[in-house]
């Protein structure tokens, strides 16, 4: 099934039951009136909203038109934002940035950091910068909200804690990165609010695409209409999402609707991925790096005001998952 957040008058917006082309949704309130309340009583809910799926794609309800631009983050303020990084590929390509280079550790365990969910954007609302020279860079992701996590989960536990699947952009200000990290406290300053897809889905909803722990779907990446990345999630995922949730709860339980992010999406482009041929790359740093490793400089520049940039992940018969995330971006 589909889920989203629709504008209301509260912070949390009203949670929806969205049909599977995303055109049409109906309300779930008499079952939760909030995703996060959804989450919170899973083990009853899951079941009402399920048929209450079922219902809408048979036309057995009373439905109204579904519009994203209407949509909040499926998760407006959420208690938890953890981002990781489960592409090997990736931190090999941008090993020269600062804080990425101990790859044979990295390999070993996945890197991850606490991130802001204060404020977690949709998808349609502007990248706004309080400067213009932060090089502003987009990062492709795909992400998962889960049940409660207890600490030190078994690998069958944390598969099993994973409620729903959704695609963010985890927005970075890569000139105050460097800056973060020599703080010794982490990413701060260079991590704005990350933006979400407007519709999250339960896992079955992806069919044979969710398996071993990952979603196998493409991503497509564009930046000012153009492509920037034609990418499969789950081809190059060394970290299995079941992976990365043992990772975070090594040393503690981990809350009902945590979000945990996989990184930037990134194949290595060196054989097709399941059949088909991937191409370029998630996040405008990575391009920059293999740039100017091929000529000497990079090409691509960071995003300024006026760029647009659109995130879509796609299903094998072409068909939009959670909707696409597309933004301005706005600075000063």
């Amino acid at each position: 099934m589909k889920l989203a957040s629709l504008e209301n008058d509260r912070l949390d917006g009203r949670l929806v039951v969205v049909s599977r082309d995303l055109r049409t949704c109906v309300s779930a309130g008499r079952i939760a009136p909030t995703l996060q309340a959804a989450l919170d009583g899973w083990e009853v809910a899951a079941p009402q909203l399920r048929h209450l799926s079922d219902q809408l794609e048979l036309k057995a309800v009373a439905a109204e038109p579904f519009y994203a631009d209407k949509a909040l983050a499926p998760l407006p303020r959420a208690y938890q934002w953890i981002d990781c990084a489960a592409y090997l590929g990736h931190l090999e390509r941008v090993r020269s940035l600062k804080g990425s280079r101990d790859v044979d550790a990295q390999a070993e365990r996945p890197l991850m950091y606490q991130g802001a969910s204060d404020t977690l954007a949709a998808g349609h609302a502007p990248i706004r910068a309080p400067e213009a020279d932060l090089a502003i860079d987009l990062e492709a992701e795909i992400a998962v909200i889960l049940g409660p996590v207890p600490m030190r989960p078994s690998r069958q536990q944390a598969s099993a804690a994973i409620r729903l699947v959704a695609l963010c952009n985890d927005v970075s200000y890569r000139r105050l990165v460097d800056a973060d990290l020599n703080d010794g406290f982490g990413f701060f300053h260079s991590k704005p609010s990350t933006s979400f897809a407007p519709v999250v889905v339960t896992p079955d909803e992806l069919g044979e695409a969710w398996r071993g722990g990952r979603a196998h779907v493409r991503v497509r990446v564009e930046v000012n209409g153009k492509p920037l990345g034609d990418l499969d999630a789950g081809a190059d995922m060394d970290f299995a999402f079941p992976d990365l949730i043992v990772a975070a709860a090594n040393t503690r339980a981990l809350g009902c609707g945590t979000i945990l992010g996989a990184g930037t999406i990134s194949n290595r482009h060196d054989k097709p991925a399941h059949g088909r041929k991937t191409s370029g790359y998630a996040c405008i740093a990575e391009a920059r790096t293999v740039e100017k490793a091929a000529h000497g400089k990079a090409q691509t520049r960071f995003l300024g005001a006026g760029d647009s940039i659109r995130i879509e992940a796609f299903d094998a018969g072409g068909a939009t998952l959670f909707g696409a995330i597309r933004q301005g971006v706005e600075t000063g």
